[in-house]
């Protein structure tokens, strides 16, 4: 059995001010009614076109936590946490900005806000400002959130 390659940053390897931009993603009609079935949300505003064609936004929107969840794949996507994550610890301060509707590109500007070695743990917590935009560049989610990443042996 071969040794896991790690790809990702250790602990230390991680500064901040440091930044990371994520690829884009386009929302689909299949991504809401997956998100729909998985998560048993089936709010109209979301599911139904002729209602959401009378409601505030005029058609339908993604979930916030689908949009939410894509971009923590989005990050993962990137590497910079791949083989050293050890676990995804906190959701602060987030915002749901903006509506997003099927058809919109997402992608994520990821800041190292914070970092604190935990020895115990032989990890560290690293606070990461995580801002959403949209094809126009309009934030349409933010907030923080930390992840446990490994030391370096």
């Amino acid at each position: 059995m071969s040794a896991q390659k790690v790809r990702g940053l250790y602990f230390n390897q991680f500064e901040i001010g440091m930044q990371i931009t994520t690829q884009g993603r386009t929302i689909t009609e299949s991504d809401i009614v997956g998100f729909a079935g998985l998560s048993g949300d089936y709010n109209q505003i979301h599911t139904d076109k002729t209602y959401a064609s009378k409601a505030d936004f005029g058609k339908r929107v993604a979930h916030g936590l689908l949009v939410t969840s894509i971009v923590s794949g989005l990050a993962v996507q990137t590497g910079f946490m791949e083989g050293t994550v050890m676990a995804f610890r906190e959701i602060s301060q987030w915002k749901y900005s903006s509506p997003i509707f099927i058809g919109d590109t997402i992608h994520a500007k990821i800041c190292v806000a914070n970092k604190k070695a935990m020895k115990r743990i032989n990890a560290g917590s690293v606070d990461l400002e995580i801002t959403v935009y949209n094809q126009d560049d309009k934030i349409v989610q933010s907030g923080n959130w930390i992840i446990l990443i490994k030391n370096q042996n």
